[in-house]
């Protein structure tokens, strides 16, 4: 995990107001219930929230009906999830869950493959999220895309000559430095997330972009704007989100599989 995780993720639950305080973040949210519900089959399932941070997913989740369990490394995360209606929670790690085998009739990694620098580590989380995934169950990951600083800070107006080797960085490797204000992380391609995903569930990937191209002029537009442009950001998502030339332009993607 990068340096600064606990200080940056205990302040102030950045991870639930991330997903409510911008209008790409609303895109995300909305896209990632759509995305999961499309895939999820009827009935109640077990699902196990790994990185769930402060329950933004796992509420929704329960109140469709589901039995949610988070695991996340912080404690002011694992203590406002486990204040939710229908959803426990308890401090954990990604690299080392412990569930037991084939316990999960759901599993999502939304936020550790990011945070896990190393390409050990993130196979060592797949790995794990596949052992307690019982037989026949899904697995969801995301990632965020390589393209996301360069996209967010050329759409904005701020970027500036600086910005250009850290983004051609992040680009070329994956690796992230921060330079937007976020933790140092690892980025992918929609292409090397389902590399890393088939190599831990040996099935079929499909890799989804979440936000699709219009993600930042939302941003550009602004809060007050988003009622009235979401519908067409969410129908060009629809479009793109497995194009591949396009799927790339989301900040983030999402893998689907079933072990």
């Amino acid at each position: 995990m990068s340096a600064g995780f606990f200080e940056y993720y205990g302040v102030d639950g950045v991870e639930d107001t991330r997903l409510r305080r911008s209008p790409h973040g609303r895109l995300e949210f909305l896209r990632t219930q759509e995305l999961l519900r499309r895939h999820l089959p009827p009935g109640r399932h077990r699902i196990l929230d790994v990185g769930g941070a402060t329950g933004i997913h796992a509420a929704w989740l329960a109140a469709d009906g589901n039995d949610v369990h988070v695991v996340d490394p912080v404690p002011a995360h694992v203590a406002a999830a486990a204040a939710l209606p229908g959803v426990t929670a308890s401090e954990g790690d990604a690299r080392t869950l412990a569930a037991p085998d084939a316990s999960a009739d759901v599993v999502l990694l939304f936020g550790p493959l990011y945070h896990l620098t190393a390409a050990s580590d993130r196979a060592q989380a797949l790995a794990e999220a596949v052992r307690v995934l019982r037989p026949g169950g899904l697995l969801a990951a995301a990632g965020i895309s390589r393209h996301l600083s360069l996209l967010e800070n050329g759409t904005n107006g701020q970027l500036t000559a600086a910005d250009e080797p850290p983004i051609r960085q992040v680009i070329e490797t994956g690796d992230y430095d921060g330079h937007v204000g976020f933790l140092a992380s690892h980025f992918h391609t929609a292409d090397e997330l389902r590399t890393e995903v088939e190599a831990a569930i040996s099935q079929d990937v499909t890799v989804y972009g979440v936000e699709g191209p219009a993600w930042p002029a939302l941003d550009v537009a602004g809060l007050d704007a988003f009622d009235t442009l979401v519908d067409s950001a969410l129908r060009c998502a629809r479009i793109a989100e497995r194009d591949p030339l396009l799927i790339n332009a989301s900040a983030h993607f999402l893998a689907i599989a079933h072990a």
